[in-house]
């Protein structure tokens, strides 16, 4: 890869993270809604299996899953293999604030690539995939 495209890669990716995690737009910040998508997607999970899937440190998933827990954005459940553990499942509060939350980014974005081709925002999606898998 040339210097150029690096330096334009760099920058755009910088402007767009400022860009989308303006506040003022959010339903539920970043790791909130990461988390419990995970969680819909996969099913309940422990703090450490979070934590790894996300390579993150454990206290600051667990920190991050107490928020969600006294929103009432999530439930624990006990592990019945260790009376230690617990699973976590996305309560119906959850999952409303979480499809709200879905519905207002697609739409931000949607409006976005309005004058975007079905082709081009297929390009996109499949490359922004193939950037975000090279981080595992």
């Amino acid at each position: 890869m040339n210097n150029h495209n690096l330096e334009t890669i760099e920058l755009e990716l910088a402007i767009l993270y400022r860009r989308i995690t303006n506040r003022k737009h959010e339903i539920l910040d970043r790791s909130a809604y990461l988390l419990i998508h995970q969680i819909m997607a996969h099913g309940k999970a422990g703090v450490k299996t979070l934590a790894d899937e996300f390579h993150l440190d454990i206290s600051t998933v667990s920190r991050q899953v107490s928020s969600l827990e006294e929103k009432g954005y999530v439930s624990r459940t006990p592990d019945p293999s260790d009376g230690r553990a617990y699973f976590l499942q996305v309560t119906e509060l959850g999952h409303q604030i979480f499809q709200e939350a879905r519905t207002s980014r697609q739409a931000r974005i949607g409006n976005l690539l309005k004058d975007w081709s079905d082709e081009e925002s297929e390009q996109f999606g499949t490359l922004l995939q193939r950037l975000n898998r090279t981080f595992n």
